[in-house]
């Protein structure tokens, strides 16, 4: 979940703050054997990221994801090590991470985000333990209150997509394997 918002600045004065909608009604699916998920966050910008953790937390108890242990590194480029040391444990079921590259240098940042997300991708191919990413990659970051409000929110929405994303593949997944040791497929 790479994301590059081109111009946040046009995006905040023409939106109302995001928001993803919640049907309190909803029931989700539970799962036939209790997962355990690792949320491994950055800390550079650790204010604007825990509005991930907060909403991924609040979304994966509703559904059903209530082992979640929390890991903190100093930043982004160090969320792959610890995904790959998390995962060969294999005491999780699913990895998450959090981080915010900013612009060091369009080069920099750009560097940064894809070598992390390639990191990370390689992570789930290795150990077939799903890593999904929360990492994001403005185009533009200004340390100012109007962008840290509008990535605040944006984090926040990015933390309930991981979070459905990360129950729905996990279902998909334990469907999957019922199937194969079925031999259906």
């Amino acid at each position: 979940m790479n994301q590059m918002l081109q111009d946040p600045q046009a995006e905040i004065s023409q939106t109302q703050p995001p928001s993803v909608p919640q049907d309190p009604a909803t029931e989700h699916p539970r799962f036939a054997k209790p997962q355990r998920v690792a949320f491994v966050q950055a800390c550079w910008h650790r204010d604007v990221v825990a509005e991930a953790r907060i909403a991924f937390m609040k979304e994966a108890e509703a559904r059903h994801l209530t082992h979640v242990d929390v890991f903190e590194v100093p930043g982004s480029f160090e969320i792959p090590l610890h995904a790959q040391l998390l995962a060969k444990t294999r005491r999780y079921t699913a990895i998450v991470a959090a981080g915010l590259v900013v612009d060091g240098g369009i080069y920099r940042h750009e560097f940064v985000a894809d070598t992390v997300i390639k990191a990370l991708m390689d992570v789930q191919l290795r150990t077939e333990v799903p890593v999904f990413s929360a990492v994001l990659t403005p185009q533009q970051f200004h340390e100012t209150e109007v962008h840290y409000d509008f990535f605040r929110r944006h984090f926040a929405i990015k933390g309930v997509e991981v979070a459905a994303a990360c129950a729905e593949t996990l279902h998909g997944l334990e469907r999957l394997r019922g199937q194969v040791a079925a031999g259906i497929v």
